[in-house]
């Protein structure tokens, strides 16, 4: 399977930007870089004190130097270890801060992002960016960020050290310096190209989980979990392969860099020892010289290894900042709204999905009174639920207008016109939280007594009554703890609480059997009372009784009348009428 080249990132830019997540924190993270610089300063003091205890007890022949020995190791490491715990205790308290709030960005991103845009995009990917690499750039704030500052620090203040004592030899020993940054550079760009891989198949990794994790009672009843699995290999396989050519780069670029370093370490111990030999070094100097040699590669291995973490941190970053960089929806106009009358007009209204898949409605026209309940009905596929999408917003028409009140719905504030609309559709959505609380969603702080009346009017209270808990039961995921016509009550309970004055019923009873369905229509009856009402209907039984029937067929009205009038025309509208009845 090819994989597409990843998109060429400025990782510069990505990183300031995600270093600016950190900067409200900035003191609790200068308290980290305080121990950055006590852990690196013992390496360079621990070469310094070599040199002088050697000079001292060996050339100099002064042997009271040998009772500061024991305290001084002692004090080296404590000072290391109190720096190694400020460096990272610190740094990653920062970082838990900054994950949490660049979640908390993206989530609400999420929910400001527009319909269109969640059609387009999978849900794995979705919570594979909310946890994974969100995850991934915390890595970058603490261990990467840790090591980069630490280890460069010990870095350059050894090499002061080495060239204080002698640069000419340290200038040598420097040589090696161009080589190891240029692999360094190029392991780089590898590791970000690697790392965007990694993250695209973990997102196909957690889509296709998330999806027959949800689908389990089809897969099931098909037999096809031999066919999940394969896809789900298939992916699983990517994501290792990816993993690997990651490891591979890391696990070659160490021992290029320690052997770089070696060469450059026998090249230097070569002229050292002449030096030493020909009178132009002490020998404390040179074992000085060569423990702060020896030092440098540790760090320089470590922050080598870091470069993958980083560079994934980075690709993770770019691929969060891409989608909160996205566009939300429009807050709408600045026309305020606090009850319409429910008054909706559909003007010349036409709508694309894909131009190439070509237009959804055609120049439909269409004025409801207010209080007036209409019906929508056609065949799958004409345009029924795509039209009352457009009412609140979920898209705008390509061309011609939506009219509220007599006002374009586009200059109302969004969240006023929200407010006037309520939803019961064919996919009743609830969430894992008590029954009081799925039908309170979206209005908190409304009276007990009043949610009480909402679910009594809606036969909620019916099967309740039967329940431990009452209204305090738990629905669970999705709902699946009730059954279909449960779960559907439990949404008309929610409208009839919100009180709105516009209702959009899309397929409301279409979960239900038929003994459920009457039993509920008269919640339905008292639902509809004194309100705009908008009826997407497969079921012609249910509608038989609205104001107004409106017929489309490929995106456009073809029929509008009362029932007793299409039945009279007897076109489109009667055979479906006549279909629906003698089975």
């Amino acid at each position: 399977m090819t994989t597409p080249a990843p998109p060429v990132v400025d990782a510069g830019a990505v990183y300031r930007r995600l270093l600016g997540y950190a900067r409200p924190h900035w003191g609790m993270f200068m308290v980290g870089v305080l121990g950055m610089l006590m852990y690196a300063s013992v390496s360079t003091i621990t070469a310094w004190f070599v040199r002088n205890f050697l000079n001292a007890s060996f050339f100099e022949k002064n042997l009271t130097v040998l009772r500061y020995v024991p305290p001084g190791i002692i004090l080296l490491f404590l000072l290391r270890g109190v720096g190694d715990y400020l460096s990272n205790y610190f740094p990653g308290w920062v970082s838990r801060q900054m994950t949490k709030t660049m979640r908390a960005d993206l989530f609400a991103h999420y929910m400001r992002l527009p319909t269109a845009w969640y059609e387009r995009e999978s849900s794995g990917a979705m919570l594979s960016r909310l946890t994974y690499n969100v995850e991934l750039v915390a890595d970058a704030a603490t261990n990467s960020a840790t090591v980069l500052i630490r280890d460069s620090i010990t870095i350059i203040s050894l090499l002061c050290y080495l060239f204080w004592l002698n640069s000419r030899l340290a200038i040598f020993a420097m040589l090696a310096a161009p080589i190891i940054a240029g692999l360094v550079s190029s392991v780089n760009r590898r590791f970000r190209r690697y790392s965007t891989r990694i993250q695209n198949s973990m997102g196909d990794v957690t889509r296709l989980a998330k999806e027959a994790i949800d689908a389990h009672r089809v897969v099931k009843v098909f037999n096809a979990q031999e066919h999940m699995q394969a896809a789900f290999a298939t992916a699983n396989e990517l994501n290792r392969h990816s993993n690997m050519r990651l490891i591979s780069a890391r696990s070659t670029s160490n021992p290029l860099v320690q052997l770089i370093a070696a060469l450059g370490l026998a090249s230097v111990l070569y002229v050292a020892i002449h030096q030493v030999n020909s009178g132009a070094m002490r020998v404390g100097d040179l074992i000085g010289f060569l423990t702060a040699l020896l030092l440098v590669p540790e760090p320089l291995r470590r922050l080598v290894s870091i470069s993958g973490p980083l560079q994934q941190s980075i690709a993770a970053g770019a691929s969060l900042f891409e989608v909160i960089d996205t566009p939300g929806e429009p807050v709408g106009g600045k026309r305020g709204l606090e009850h319409a009358r429910g008054e909706v007009e559909f003007r010349n209204v036409e709508f694309t999905y894909d131009t190439d898949k070509g237009r959804v409605l055609h120049n439909v026209n269409l004025r409801v009174a207010a209080g007036t309940t209409v019906a929508i009905v056609g065949r799958s596929g004409s345009g029924k639920s795509t039209l009352v999408s457009l009412l609140p917003r979920f898209y705008d028409p390509s061309s011609g207008a939506v009219l509220l009140d007599g006002v374009d719905v586009r200059e109302y504030r969004l969240r006023d016109l929200r407010a006037q609309i309520s939803l019961v559709s064919q996919e009743v959505v609830l969430f894992n939280d008590t029954i009081r609380n799925n039908i309170v969603f979206g209005a908190m702080g409304t009276d007990a007594s009043a949610v009480e009346a909402a679910a009594q009017a809606a036969f909620v209270s019916e099967f309740v009554a039967e329940l431990p808990q009452g209204l305090d039961t738990v629905v669970g995921d999705r709902g699946l703890l009730l059954s279909g016509g449960q779960r559907q009550r439990i949404a008309i309970a929610r409208a009839l609480l919100r009180n709105t004055p516009i209702l959009v019923l899309d397929e409301a009873t279409s979960s239900l059997d038929t003994a459920s369905e009457r039993h509920i229509q008269s919640a339905l009856d008292q639902l509809v009372k004194n309100r705009t009402t908008f009826i997407v209907a497969h079921r012609l039984s249910t509608i038989e009784h609205a104001d107004l029937i409106v017929v489309m067929q490929d995106g456009a009205i073809i029929e509008s009348g009362t029932h007793a009038e299409l039945v009279a025309r007897s076109q489109v509208y009667a055979r479906l009428h006549q279909l629906s009845f003698n089975v």
